[in-house]
């Protein structure tokens, strides 16, 4: 099963995206249905299925439903895309040709789905410990640091939300290298930042930001190492 899954995924991985140059992507959105490269990308597809199962006729009905999904999820997305967001609309997307793969492994190699993610203590932990270094850990953060205004936090060159963003992934690597005992890769990765934010740091005119971003970066880094030290004491418990 685990064999068969794997060639599935690796055919949509080389179809969707190894096999699909930019300019049928764009080509497509302008011309829709009408397309060219609509078509041969699903020709591509059947193509890129066919070869990886060994050209085995028996899988042909199988690749045929695989197709026929592909191209009506592709139709629907190209319809959709102007009314849904372009990135949820990419994960839909994927998230609807997966299924449509996850069906055809279990029509040849039938299985058993088992949601016991939520009652196991360890995978509550790990999920409860996330949302703490993740969303519980910026909203901290944010009314800490509510105390200071500077003129840089609406500067119009600075992303919308980069900070929050920048803040969920650090304090996300962190944790997870304190889960793999990688405590060397915490240090990199205060280096790396610090190298990045060097021009900011280095602006000895202004102090008030050196300082607000110091202490941020601390703050951050503080939760969670503290929040991941937390999870690694009670998963012995659990």
């Amino acid at each position: 099963m685990i064999l068969f899954s794997l060639k599935l995924f690796i055919a949509h991985l080389l179809g969707d995206f190894a096999f699909q140059p930019d300019k049928w992507v764009k080509h497509k959105r302008v011309h829709k249905v009408t397309s060219k490269y609509f078509y041969l990308h699903i020709g591509i597809h059947f193509l890129c299925l066919f070869a990886i199962l060994s050209f085995q006729q028996k899988y042909i009905i199988t690749i045929a439903a695989i197709c026929v999904s592909h191209y009506l999820i592709d139709l629907a997305k190209l319809y959709l895309e102007k009314h849904i967001n372009e990135r949820l609309m990419f994960f839909m997307d994927q998230m609807a040709h997966l299924l449509v793969l996850a069906l055809a492994v279990y029509f040849w190699h039938p299985f058993e789905l088992e949601f016991s993610l939520f009652g196991e203590a360890g995978s509550l932990l790990l999920i409860a410990c996330g949302l703490g270094v993740t969303i519980v850990s910026a909203t901290i953060m944010k009314l800490i640091m509510a105390k200071w205004s500077l003129d840089e936090d609406s500067n119009d060159q600075s992303l919308p939300k980069a900070g929050y963003y920048i803040g969920l992934l650090e304090r996300s690597f962190v944790f997870i290298f304190i889960i793999l005992q990688q405590w060397q890769a915490i240090g990199f990765l205060i280096a790396a930042k610090s190298v990045f934010r060097f021009g900011d740091l280095s602006k000895a005119r202004d102090r008030k930001l050196t300082e607000y971003i110091l202490i941020g970066t601390l703050l951050s880094f503080g939760l969670a190492i503290l929040i991941g030290l937390l999870y690694l004491q009670l998963r012995s418990l659990v």
